[in-house]
């Protein structure tokens, strides 16, 4: 007689592609003007998996593109998770790497003075290309591949985890928004970090997951965007801010024709984005998220004020902010943004942070409507108000401002400013500074803020 055995047999856990290409000949970046197609790409990877020391983390400190996304690749390849710092000033690379004892760090540059236990990167064109029918690397839906820090524009930067599931997810609302803009292929030049989240998302995911190729570099200044467009195929995605906006706009150089422009990591104003969008004759959108999340919901800022969710994503108010759900959530994260809901909550406004909300005797204004007519004083190139720590007897905390104004002095943007709100949230201090301290994506980290305005 036979025994049947009942076992019972735990499922595997879903693995997902390291790398969405059918087509090995896929190219997935420009690197020197050149294009790199799937193969090559995950051959050197590989040959970098090969050579990475054994531990749990390492630092991601890149800072050619294509050097992070092998990198990127490598270090989750061997079961590693990348780490990646706020900046990559030493002290927040340090305050990171203490943070995850046994951790090294990993870049293509000779740094000098370099991070404890740096590696750096052997040359990546030696590799030989895949074997055609080789096995294409996946790895666990669940593994934590990276760890995000918050800019610190309101605090100490913390950390975020972020599995490889989550980052799937996540690729797929950009992707639909961005292929419902230019179509099903696209190239991307990047201005913002890699280690950024949202550029983590718009020129590291839609590369490797999305069937985009993206510009190693990271251009800066107008005529290096233009020059790095000039490298890539059409149709073109620019993932900027709105400082580069800015400062593209303001050059009056001409740009190789663009199919859309992608701008975060601060508030647009309408009125750059009209003007970006006269200038180079593309639709501008921007794009809603955070470390925490990652983006949820994008809006075309010429033609809507009100931002539109990604499917499946959904908002609930709080008396705190507002909690998101998405599919790249595997629980509510609660955000400080005040928002109201409107077509069956499929879209939302914004209302303001709950810690950019002020009260003063009854009167109710927000840090960043002040700091909205702050810039829209003539003369002021840049400026923001925020809240000083100390408050006065009656706990009431005094607002400060620092202002770019050639031009100008205190008084006339105090002037100004009279006009346009309630004298009782007029900033004092109001100082007048040559630049304000902006990281690599356009953010204010308050205690750069707090440094300049004692300084």
């Amino acid at each position: 007689m036979a025994i049947v055995y009942d076992t019972y047999q735990r499922e595997a856990p879903p693995r997902l592609p390291l790398l969405d290409a059918a087509d090995p000949a896929r190219i997935v970046a420009w690197h020197h003007g050149e294009p790199v197609n799937a193969a090559r790409f995950l051959a050197q990877v590989q040959a970098v998996a090969a050579e990475l020391p054994v531990a749990a983390a390492a630092v991601n400190l890149c800072e050619d593109r294509y050097a992070f996304l092998v990198a990127f690749c490598a270090i989750a390849l061997r079961g590693q998770t990348n780490l990646l710092p706020s900046s990559r000033a030493p002290q927040a690379v340090d305050e990171v790497m203490a943070a995850h004892p046994g951790c090294y760090a990993l870049g293509e540059q000779a740094l000098d003075p370099a991070p404890r236990g740096y590696r750096q990167l052997l040359p990546l064109d030696a590799a030989s290309p895949l074997e055609l029918d080789a096995a294409w690397p996946s790895i666990p839906a669940g593994q934590v591949v990276a760890i995000g820090y918050t800019s610190g524009s309101t605090g100490t930067p913390s950390a975020n985890l972020k599995t490889w599931g989550s980052f799937h997810a996540s690729n797929a609302g950009n992707l639909a928004m961005l292929r419902a803009v230019v179509g099903p292929r696209f190239e991307i030049v990047a201005t913002v970090p890699p280690q950024h989240m949202y550029g983590m998302e718009m020129s590291v995911l839609l590369p490797l997951l999305g069937g985009a190729g993206v510009h190693a570099g990271r251009p800066f200044f107008p005529a290096d965007v233009a020059a790095a467009l000039a490298e890539v195929p059409a149709p073109r995605v620019l993932v900027t801010t709105p400082v580069h906006l800015r400062a593209l706009v303001e050059s009056g150089i001409a740009l190789p024709p663009v199919a859309a422009m992608l701008s975060a990591t601060a508030p647009l104003p309408v009125e750059l984005a009209r003007a970006a969008e006269q200038r180079f004759g593309a639709p501008l959108l921007e794009v809603f998220g955070s470390t925490e999340t990652c983006v949820f919901a994008s809006r075309r800022p010429t033609v809507d004020e009100d931002w539109s969710l990604y499917e499946a994503a959904s908002l609930h108010p709080q008396p705190d902010g507002t909690a998101v759900e998405a599919p790249q959530l595997d629980a509510p994260v609660t955000l400080a943004d005040i928002v109201s809901l409107s077509h069956g909550g499929r879209h939302f406004r914004l209302r303001g942070r709950h810690a950019d909300m002020l009260e003063i005797a009854g009167k109710r204004a927000s840090l960043g409507d002040l700091s909205r007519r702050l810039l829209a004083i003539p003369g002021v190139r840049d400026g923001v108000v925020f809240q000083l720590d100390d408050g006065d007897a009656l706990g009431v905390h005094r607002i400060a401002a620092l202002a770019v104004a050639p031009g100008l002095d205190e008084h006339a943007i105090l002037d100004a400013l009279r006009r346009a709100i309630d004298p009782l949230f007029l900033p004092r201090p109001l100082k007048l500074v040559e630049a304000l301290p902006r990281n690599e994506t356009g953010k204010l980290p308050r205690a750069a803020l707090l440094e300049l305005l004692h300084s």
